[in-house]
């Protein structure tokens, strides 16, 4: 269940060397509800605001989730994600995790210095730190998510073809590989929206039946909206579908059927 409820944070995520135009800008806000069929497990919001950073207007991203209903009884989540990132580059400046997830906490900030390739992280819960060096270009879990959505290359990928990112996450970078798959209608609440459908890879084992067990579908237009995220598991399945949102950039593309 924690796996999901993050995965939803920060899927489709992937780094870039140009930028283009936003898709996205401050006031846009995101509500996810994460589900076993018809049955409720939790929700997961994700939501943008203007922040300073070394006397720089930055953009400050948040992300929450949290288990509900008799999920909250069985395994309570509470998950708070933050970035602050450049409004221009992309890149991040700080990150904030603060989790609760069935017992299991954690809170910490990391400090991104880009110039030189390191971020201090602090662990606020045992108050200590330590500087680790990164990758040029490093992103952070939610930070990701954002900067996919700029990609100039997203719109040209064939089928098959792979996009990559250098993410920090739990004290270590990983490489993390997002496949492109192909266009789809998707039946949405909001009505039928023409899709561009990922698989990112993700350890095969005790939680996912394989690499490819994770399906992400967002909209095939100047958005890059996420609408659907579908897990295939160990036992069963989950999804986390777009429920509500606000404060989009661009016109959300919906399909007329006649």
């Amino acid at each position: 269940m924690k796996k999901i409820i993050v995965l939803a944070l920060f899927l489709l995520s992937v780094s870039f060397d140009t930028i283009q135009d936003t898709p996205f800008d401050t006031g846009e806000w995101f509500k996810f509800r994460i589900h076993y069929g018809l049955v409720t497990a939790g929700y997961a919001t994700l939501e943008i605001k203007d922040a300073l950073r070394n006397n720089k207007k930055v953009y400050h991203a948040i992300g929450r989730g949290y288990t509900t209903g008799m999920s909250k009884w069985f395994f309570k989540v509470e998950d708070n994600y933050e970035t602050y990132f450049d409004r221009v580059t992309g890149k991040p400046y700080q990150y904030v995790r603060k989790i609760d997830e069935g017992g299991y906490t954690k809170n910490e900030e990391g400090f991104f210095n880009q110039d030189k390739n390191t971020i201090l992280v602090k662990d606020l819960k045992n108050n200590t730190s330590q500087t680790f060096n990164t990758p040029e270009n490093i992103q952070d879990i939610v930070s990701t998510f954002y900067y996919l959505r700029k990609h100039p290359n997203v719109d040209r990928l064939k089928i098959g073809e792979s996009i990559a990112i250098d993410m920090f996450f739990d004290q270590e970078t990983t490489k993390f590989k997002l496949k492109y798959v192909g266009k789809e209608d998707l039946e949405t609440k909001f009505g039928v929206v023409p899709c561009m459908i990922f698989r990112p890879l993700v350890q095969a084992g005790r939680v996912f039946k394989e690499q490819e067990s994770l399906t992400v579908w967002v909209s095939d237009d100047a958005n890059k909206l996420p609408l659907r995220i579908k897990a295939s598991l160990a036992v069963g399945s989950l999804k986390a579908d777009l429920e509500s949102f606000k404060g989009l950039s661009n016109p959300f593309t919906i399909k007329v059927i006649e």
